[in-house]
């Protein structure tokens, strides 16, 4: 037996025509595995005259999303269009009407998630949003399903195909970071403005819908403290060359044991090229999960680019409708608000650079700042002329107000001439 399911599509950019595309192509492979019959009724866009695939009547067309959500006959909506206000307005109306909603809109539900979710609820209905994590990598759905007995730990990932690529280039051609963020947007990996990508509001994105899944605990992008990969120059990959490293832009999310606080962050970290993180290179993306039960899982595929995304979506849509024509739901597994632990009270090792006078007595002055916030040196590497040297302290972990306390007290010292580029080490 068939059953149709009518879906309006809201936006019909890149990823949308792609997502329209692949659903004319995989229609009938998709019928014949599910039964259901899944058919693209009702597009809405900004501009009707821009050029789409000629695979889409033109009169599917129209200027109002609001029409699209209201329609008698549009069972599904899937949400393209990108930011919060009307987004998230078209979004809640659906749901409200009884209408599962598929969104790849990350800064959405990283921001109005808990509202989101409660909408559906209440609604008896589904919402998906595979595509707004890691695209095409399945992830949420496992967090979703399969682990969600699971007592998740730990989230690291590389969340961004856009940077990953920029430090792959960076780090194994020695391009410059504007000569890698030009051959980024010549391979439609990151948008002309490519700030949200390179300095990490992306990356804070999709690592708050991680941990909200991980942790049962509500957090979103505003929770998340953030560094971007603006900054990083030529020295800092020879110099993690050197010892051994990588540099890779890492989402973590943690929830400790002593009162289930959580932990959200986005850095440019060193990682040891032996961690299975330090092989994801170009666009990949891949995220790291430790568990209680299951042990360590990792996640692995394409995270940038239309194509993936689209996948991601019409996956999302199969399911969404297949629990439709079934008459049930399946509840995101989100629980209150996260109790969120300081980013001053998180603790890393860390890589630090400084450029000091070359005179006696300079080094011990150094390490002694550093004793006295309670920081202690692991390694440390000069080099330098008969005036200036350059120094590399690689530190045990301390917490992080420890190390900008000692940062602070360095940038005052005479012998001091500039503090470089600290960065975490990832273990």
């Amino acid at each position: 037996m068939t059953h149709r399911v009518r879906i309006g599509l809201l936006g019909c950019g890149t990823v949308g025509a792609d997502f329209a595309e692949l659903l004319v192509e995989r229609r009938a492979a998709i019928e014949s595995v599910t039964g259901l019959s899944l058919e693209l009724v009702r597009i809405a866009v900004r501009d009707p005259r821009k050029p789409r695939p000629p695979a889409l009547d033109a009169e599917l067309f129209t200027l109002d999303a609001h029409d699209v959500v209201k329609a008698d006959d549009v069972d599904l909506v899937v949400e393209l269009i990108g930011g919060t206000s009307a987004a998230g307005e078209l979004v809640l109306a659906a749901l409200d009407a009884g209408k599962p909603v598929v969104t790849a809109n990350k800064e959405l539900v990283a921001s109005a998630g808990p509202e989101l979710f409660a909408a559906a609820d209440r609604a008896g209905v589904d919402l998906f949003f595979e595509a707004a994590a890691v695209a095409a990598v399945p992830m949420l759905r496992p967090m979703r399903e399969s682990l969600l007995a699971e007592d998740v730990t730990r989230v690291v990932g590389i969340v961004n195909g856009t940077t990953n690529y920029m430090l792959t280039r960076m780090m194994g051609d020695g391009l410059g970071f504007d000569a890698a963020l030009a051959r980024a947007q010549e391979l439609g990996y990151a948008e002309p403005d490519a700030s949200a990508d390179i300095e990490g509001a992306d990356a804070a994105s999709k690592v708050a819908i991680l941990a909200s899944l991980a942790f049962n605990r509500s957090v979103v992008a505003d929770d998340v403290s953030r560094e971007g990969i603006v900054g990083l120059d030529r020295e800092d990959f020879e110099l993690a060359d050197r010892f051994g490293f990588d540099i890779k832009l890492l989402a973590v999310a943690e929830r400790f044991a002593d009162g289930g606080a959580v932990g959200a962050q986005v850095f440019p970290a060193l990682i040891a090229r032996d961690h299975p993180l330090a092989s994801v290179r170009d666009s990949f993306n891949a995220v790291f999960l430790t568990t209680s039960a299951a042990g360590e899982l990792m996640f692995y595929g394409h995270g940038a680019g239309p194509r993936p995304s689209a996948s991601a979506i019409l996956g999302d849509v199969t399911g969404a409708a297949d629990q439709l024509v079934r008459g049930t739901h399946r509840r995101v597994p989100v629980g209150p608000p996260a109790v969120m632990r300081p980013t001053r009270d998180l603790v890393h090792s860390y890589y630090v650079r400084a450029d000091v006078d070359e005179a006696p007595g300079v080094l011990s002055e150094v390490t002694g700042v550093f004793a006295r916030h309670g920081v202690s040196i692991r390694t440390v590497d000069q080099h330098g002329s008969e005036s200036q040297a350059r120094i590399v302290f690689i530190t045990f972990p301390a917490p992080e107000h420890a190390l900008h306390g000692a940062l602070d007290e360095l940038r005052g010292l005479g012998h001091v001439r500039g503090v470089g580029r600290v960065l975490r080490i990832h273990k």
